[in-house]
């Protein structure tokens, strides 16, 4: 901390109780009373630097109760007692030490009572003021003058301390921020950026900031500057939004802010704990803090928290935003800022994690436990932003369908295994997630059909590639809610496409009673029209072998032969492997697999009739399965889908 030094003389001045006496061999002919203290002094010192003691002096009429002693009243002076204090020592030529906590109330206290050049040469007005030109150059001690300022913060308002204050941290910060930002991105710095941290406002060197060359992270400032008040943080913020600061760093300094005060994004945490523990700095106190602020005071700084964020999508983590609307919920935030929220996080729900999402249900009318209205809302807001073109990595309907098809039918090309995966999209992310949170809201027995199949529509099918998850969703809910009607289960069912199914969720389905006996035909349909048709592929591509004169036994060359469904491409290439050609070895195995399939055609219309014939669906689920040759692959497999 930089400090100055006033004075030459000893201290004379001593404290009995509430009164300040000068311990001189003169007697003390003025008393000046600011507050419950009194002070005993000298006329002469006071006039040669004071205008306004000399004003109120000469216009003083004794009183004979006053006993010739003159008594004036100081009530109104800026920083009170302490701050008078030093001026009197200032004007008895006495030891005083400026510093960062005091310098600010002296330069009010100074101009308050007139101590200009006028009266003396070097007078209190210009010392202070030349002193906080040393105390805006260094950022810890700006920031100690700035949280001071707020006990005089009328008298340092019009001398335009907090403006300057605010000015030089913003301007810090900005410079270290572009600095950062060029040293970690490798170009160069902004105009009127320096990358040493030294020279950084205004040309004064800032001794203390660290250099962007010393390894020291571009946050480094958001401690310093969270245990601001919210009406300074808030100037603070929009002075650095003035000078074109990232919206990456402004938010991530408001994530830190609201950190510390608000409760709700950490669920552990509380408002009067993050306040205790500022409390720790020498600061004055603030608006919010305190011994525990009020609920409508949390709800106003949550409000203004969130109105301060930038708008620019992704700065804010999804995270602090879902703890923010747990909070504003907690707290009854107005619904203008609950629907900011929302939408924020709308637009970039792929980011969440299920955990977060789970909001708790703290409405007046209590349905359910967690809040799916809510994330219905989100919802929509993701699937409006989807198809403004607002989300990042969109992928195509088309696009999708594509690559479904493609993956069922295990025709990917060479070049595609070898290349890089491409990046999920975002509303395929939002598909799964939205799995996620279906199955943990199912067993809710409050939750409503509807509400479900209303919040599992939203998320459109091409956005899945496989609807295990909505599967695994459905299973669960009807297995908590087994008092639904044949009807309602099959409507539920609907959400479900039963061709992308995987072969595990198949099985399952084929055994789960819970379903109705058109969704497991379907499921069985399916699953036999996939066999056909990767049986048709593995002909097509046995076919072309031969067509092209390839020679099935050399090696390396794998054209016609079967690789099943989940096997290494490494086994292929080994002895193992079944090759189909119209002549040799492999036109054994072309006849079984013809035969197969054609007993195939023969189960499926058999069941077809078996289906029309039955009238009561549970007493002929035996015979079902045993018809689709069924019965063994479920005894056998060992499903792991959590409903069952």
């Amino acid at each position: 901390m930089v400090t100055m030094k006033l004075g030459s003389k000893p201290d004379i001045f001593v404290l009995e109780g509430l009164t300040w006496r000068s311990m001189t061999e003169l007697d003390s002919d003025v008393v000046v009373e600011v507050g419950e203290m009194s002070f005993y002094l000298h006329k002469f010192p006071l006039l040669s630097r004071s205008g306004v003691l000399q004003r109120l002096i000469s216009e003083y009429h004794p009183s004979p109760d006053d006993g010739g002693m003159c008594t004036l009243q100081l009530d109104d002076i800026p920083g009170g007692a302490k701050a008078f204090e030093l001026a009197a020592r200032f004007c008895y030529d006495v030891k005083l030490e400026l510093n960062a906590l005091n310098v600010v109330s002296l330069r009010c206290a100074a101009e308050y009572l007139g101590m200009t050049d006028e009266y003396a040469e070097g007078n209190l007005i210009a010392q202070a003021e030349s002193f906080l030109a040393d105390v805006l150059a260094n950022w810890k001690d700006c920031i100690k003058a700035l949280e001071t300022s707020e006990a005089v913060l009328q008298a340092a308002e019009d001398l335009h301390i907090v403006s300057r204050c605010i000015t030089a941290l913003a301007s810090k910060a900005c410079a270290s921020d572009a600095a950062a930002w060029s040293a970690h991105h490798g170009a160069a710095p902004h105009k009127g950026a320096s990358l040493d941290r030294d020279a950084l406002w205004n040309g004064i060197g800032t001794g203390d900031t660290p250099r962007a060359g010393s390894g020291a992270a571009a946050d480094w400032w958001y401690e310093d500057v969270s245990f601001l008040s919210l009406s300074m943080f808030k100037r603070l913020v929009q002075a650095m939004e003035a000078k074109s600061m990232r919206a990456e760093s402004i938010a991530g300094a408001i994530m830190f802010y609201a950190g510390r005060l608000l409760p709700g994004l950490k669920r552990t945490a509380s408002f009067s704990n993050a306040t205790s523990n500022a409390g720790s700095r020498s600061v004055t106190p603030r608006a919010s803090g305190g011994g525990g602020a009020s609920e409508g005071d949390q709800r106003y700084f949550l409000e203004e928290i969130v109105a301060l964020l930038p708008a620019k999508k992704g700065v804010a983590s999804t995270r602090f935003l879902l703890g923010l609307l747990r909070t504003a919920m907690l707290l009854h935030a107005s619904p203008l800022c609950r629907e900011n929220l929302e939408r924020r996080i709308g637009a970039q729900l792929e980011d969440a994690c299920l955990e977060d999402l789970l909001v708790p249900n703290l409405g007046y009318t209590v349905e359910t436990l967690y809040d799916i209205d809510c994330v219905q809302r989100i919802l929509d807001y993701f699937m409006s932003s989807m198809d403004g073109g607002l989300g990042t990595g969109y992928t195509s309907p088309a696009a999708l369908v594509a690559e479904d098809q493609g993956s069922q039918l295990g025709m990917a090309a060479p070049m595609q295994a070898a290349a890089t995966p491409p990046a999920v999209s975002p509303i395929a992310m939002v598909a799964k997630l939205m799995d996620g949170y279906l199955a943990e809201v199912a067993p809710d027995a409050n939750l409503k059909l509807p509400k479900f199949q209303a919040l599992a529509a939203v998320v459109p099918d091409y956005a899945r590639p496989v609807d295990d998850g909505i599967y695994r969703a459905m299973d669960i809910y009807l297995k908590s809610h087994p008092w639904l009607s044949e009807s309602e289960r099959e409507q539920l069912c609907r959400l479900m496409n039963c061709q992308k199914l995987s072969l595990e969720a198949c099985t399952h389905a084929a055994q789960n009673e819970r379903l109705p006996l058109r969704v497991v035909v379907q499921v069985l349909f399916f699953e036999q029209l996939r066999l056909r048709t990767s049986i048709a592929g593995w002909f097509f591509v046995s076919d072309n072998g031969a067509t092209d004169g390839a020679q099935p036994h050399l090696p390396g060359n794998n054209a016609g032969a079967i690789v099943p469904k989940g096997s290494n491409a490494a086994d292929s290439s080994q002895d193992e492997a079944v090759v189909l050609t119209p002549e040799g070895k492999g036109s054994e195995g072309m006849t079984d697999v013809k035969a197969r399939v054609s007993e195939l055609e023969k189960e499926c219309m058999s069941m077809k009739q078996e289906i029309r014939r039955i009238g009561k669906p549970r007493r002929s689920w035996s015979l079902l399965t045993r018809k689709c040759g069924f019965g063994a692959k479920v005894q056998q497999a060992q499903p792991a889908m959590s409903g069952k």
